[in-house]
């Protein structure tokens, strides 16, 4: 399965060729022309480009709840993570990402790191 991503601009353009091998072609909202841009401008776009939207924005879950998808919504529970800890967040749920992807009814996915135990 294609799986394609459109980073939010909270994320480093260093990410893309960490994600590139599992992903097709990810892009990042900031190297499209769309850093600043509205919320909705964005969303607009993901849904025509027919991208998973991966963002830490909760602004983004809402639109999810009240306009439903497409786009789906990856939401990184990850506070401010680096570019390989978020990178390993997506790759280590790729079946999971997967499933979310062609599951009929979900809109959105909130993914973050399992619980260390001590």
């Amino acid at each position: 399965m294609t799986l394609r991503l459109l980073l939010d601009e909270n994320r480093s353009e260093r990410l893309l060729p960490l994600l590139s091998g599992r992903f097709e072609d990810p892009q990042l909202v900031r190297l499209l022309g769309l850093g600043g841009a509205n919320d909705l401008v964005i969303w607009d776009h993901a849904r025509r480009g027919n991208v998973l939207l991966v963002t830490k924005d909760e602004d983004f879950l809402r639109l999810s709840v009240s306009r439903g998808f497409p786009p789906k919504v990856i939401c990184l529970g990850i506070g401010n993570s680096g570019n390989a800890a978020t990178a390993a967040l997506l790759l280590n749920n790729l079946e999971a990402i997967e499933a979310f992807a062609t599951h009929p009814e979900a809109g959105f996915l909130l993914l973050s790191p399992e619980a260390q135990t001590p």
